[in-house]
């Protein structure tokens, strides 16, 4: 398979083409470490200026994801020590936390003395969204490009929860802890309005309203609700700091382990809290031909925060097959469902 000679992505990525270097369109795109930094400059000052508004006017000043991983745990760090903001933390328990991730959670939690709370849906009816997530076309070409199908529909659950809170309750700002090869720096500070979050609620959860109709509804900002939380006019910025701050892995997992936070030995070399992650890989790789976290690490190695090496290394290590069987068989699948394509996998 022809793979970029400057970062990761392969051929089978869409849209994808190579010069006469072998270097892929995405790099040849790229402005520059130098341009990026002048970015990563400004999105942090506009971000502190935000801050400045907004601190201490509530009882919350931010909102934040928190899976358990080492990005959310280093980003609720930074949020809590390093700019002293008051942050209520959200899990989101899809039913495959690892055992180890739960630990840090509570561990960092009690460490940082933060507000958190976990939800949890259903586990039959998120069992079925996972499932029928694997179908061909329930989710765009485009959205598969960051994530595997399984990943979208649970993170789309997951924005559009803290979205529905965070205008209820009235908090100014909603955190993830995305690294920079998730989400462009140009992304990393977003005000949000009643039209934005109208298409964003109707784009996240659309797929998941087919599976599974209004039984998540808890889950989302429904229509009868939406109107007159949307009269509001304090509509909260969306912010991923680690696009504006220095990543280095290493640092990163030094500054977790020294709150507690301790390696998971049960997830995936692309994951440090998700059980799910390993079969969600399987699957995309099967369908779609190209590793769900190729654009991430390719960002990553772009940008000079990992070496091509490193890279190629984290998306050739192989899956647990002991754990993929374990997802399998939690979501009720036979062998042969992993190699569906174009249609529902047979539940049992």
């Amino acid at each position: 398979m022809k793979i970029c000679t400057k970062c990761v992505l392969p051929e089978t990525f869409p849209g994808i083409y190579f010069d006469a270097y072998g270097q892929c369109s995405y790099c040849n795109r790229f402005r520059g470490i130098e341009n990026q930094e002048q970015l990563k400059e400004r999105y942090k000052q506009k971000f502190l200026g935000i801050m400045g508004e907004i601190k201490g006017k509530g009882p919350y000043d931010a909102l934040m994801a928190y899976s358990g991983g080492k990005d959310s745990t280093y980003t609720l760090r930074l949020m809590t020590e390093d700019y002293g903001l008051k942050v209520l933390a959200i899990t989101f328990d899809h039913g495959f936390v690892s055992p180890a991730a739960t630990r840090n959670i509570r561990q960092v939690a009690a460490f940082l003395d933060v507000d958190h709370m976990t939800i949890s849906p259903g586990a039959k009816t998120l069992r079925e969204v996972f499932v029928k997530s694997m179908s061909h076309g329930i989710y765009p070409i485009k959205a598969l490009e960051r994530a595997s199908s399984i990943c979208n529909s649970c993170m789309n659950l997951v924005k559009s929860f803290l979205l529905k809170t965070a205008l209820e309750m009235q908090i100014p700002m909603v955190a993830y802890g995305w690294s920079p090869g998730q989400a462009p720096v140009q992304s990393a500070v977003f005000k949000t309005n009643a039209s934005i979050i109208r298409e964003m609620q109707k784009a996240m959860l659309k797929p998941v309203k087919e599976i599974v109709g209004d039984r998540l509804s808890g889950f989302m900002l429904g229509d009868r609700s939406s109107n007159a939380v949307l009269e509001t006019s304090a509509f909260p910025y969306l912010i991923h700091p680690l696009a504006f701050t220095d990543y280095d892995e290493e640092h990163i997992l030094e500054s977790v382990r020294k709150m507690g936070w301790v390696d998971p030995k049960d997830t995936d070399a692309n994951s440090t809290n998700c059980l799910l992650n390993s079969f969600a890989n399987e699957v995309h790789l099967k369908q779609l031909g190209f590793h769900p976290y190729a654009f991430e690490i390719a960002g990553l190695v772009r940008e000079g925060y990992m070496t091509r090496e490193e890279g190629l290394k984290k998306l050739s290590a192989p899956s647990d097959p002991k754990m993929v069987e374990y997802v399998r068989n939690k979501l009720g699948l036979s062998g042969a469902d992993l190699n569906v394509k174009g249609q529902s996998p047979n539940v049992k």
